[in-house]
């Protein structure tokens, strides 16, 4: 991925209407599906509702500003705030254009890299973001737990998954957590303790017999764990706070966006446990197979909050949607050619001035 056709292509057309079409055709699906003229009769907007939009909006901005600090500071501030905006606005592009199982470190690895012109320290950085991202994860749930309890974080629903059977919310979200509980132990532990050792481990076991044909990824990814523990090595305690704190920040900005917008047409509702009931929600988002969860989104939100939406949970997930979703295919774009002519024309300049 050097030249911009090909970073156009990730970022293909087709790509974005694929994932437009599936997402607006659940959610205008579900909307006739449950539509009664007499549920938008009762509807009387006030100025809470209007507050609680905008605050809707303003949640989704801290989010974005909170990726925006957090990559300004991993990149040792040597990246502008505008460029940080089309950075995460782009990276976020990727992720709405990529399954959710896949997810977009491979556009946002490219992208960093020619932000920054180091592939060594942006390997780190993404990393690096993926596991804070999973560490918000991993500390909130249990925090979640002891304010809310499990009694009524789980709603009494099966998942289906291929040929394995169905299995209770409760049980899908367990081994979703322990898995993602493990993997970011072992690679924190990989790159903060023993880099080597785990980079020799993934070599031994991709050495053995079916494994071999994966072998050259894995010894890969062991040679990004030794880049990402040589490039984070030093770091301060204040700048691990700075990154943390971003990502906390990021991170409950993003899940309280659906707070606000129940509160925009209901009015009411347990807060904690609709925020809790997300993080639920997101274990069985992750393994979607859509575009950004396209369509999984839609269809997975009313069913997880249907008890706190009332008759316009359709109506509230597609808000959510357009905000969380939409905005980031239609902001990216208009961001891409923009960020590609910068990009690409700096290192033509800086060519000529060297030849």
């Amino acid at each position: 991925m050097n030249r911009p056709s090909e970073i156009a292509k990730a970022f293909s057309g087709w790509k974005v209407l694929l994932a437009i079409v599936i997402g607006l055709s659940v959610s205008i699906y579900m909307m006739l599906k449950d539509f009664s003229p007499e549920n938008y009769q009762q509807i009387h907007w006030t100025y809470k509702a209007s507050f609680f939009l905008l605050m809707a909006i303003v949640f989704e901005a801290i989010r974005d500003l909170g990726y925006m600090y957090r990559i300004y500071l991993m990149t040792e501030k040597k990246i502008s705030w505008r460029n940080s905006f089309q950075v995460i606005m782009l990276w976020e592009f990727a992720s709405a254009l990529t399954p959710s199982v896949v997810g977009g470190s491979a556009v946002a690895l490219y992208i960093v890299t020619k932000e920054i012109k180091n592939t060594g320290k942006a390997t780190a950085i993404v990393m690096i973001t993926a596991l804070l991202d999973e560490l918000f994860y991993i500390i909130m749930v249990p925090i979640i737990f002891v304010l809310v309890g499990s009694t009524d974080l789980f709603i009494n629903t099966e998942f289906a998954f291929f040929n394995f059977g169905s299995f209770p919310t409760k049980t899908v979200f367990i081994i979703g957590y322990l898995f993602i509980l493990l993997l970011t132990s072992i690679i924190l532990l990989a790159v903060f303790f023993k880099p080597q050792a785990f980079k020799l481990t993934l070599d031994k076991i991709f050495s053995l017999g079916i494994l071999k044909r994966w072998k050259s990824k894995a010894s890969k990814t062991g040679d990004e764990i030794i880049i990402t523990s040589n490039e984070m090595k030093g770091r301060s305690f204040g700048f691990w706070a700075k990154v943390f704190g971003a990502t906390l920040i990021s991170w409950t900005a993003r899940f309280a966006v659906i707070n606000a917008l129940i509160m925009v047409l209901i009015g009411h509702g347990d807060q904690l446990l609709i925020f809790g009931r997300q993080l639920i929600m997101w274990v069985i988002l992750l393994i979607s197979p859509t575009p950004g969860g396209s369509g999984v989104a839609e269809f997975m939100l009313p069913k997880f909050l249907g008890e706190f939406m009332g008759a316009y949970g359709n109506e509230i997930a597609l808000a959510w949607r357009l905000l969380s979703y939409y905005s980031y295919l239609i902001i990216g774009s208009i961001i891409l050619p923009i960020w590609l002519k910068r990009v690409y024309s700096k290192r033509k300049t800086n060519a000529n001035a060297n030849s």
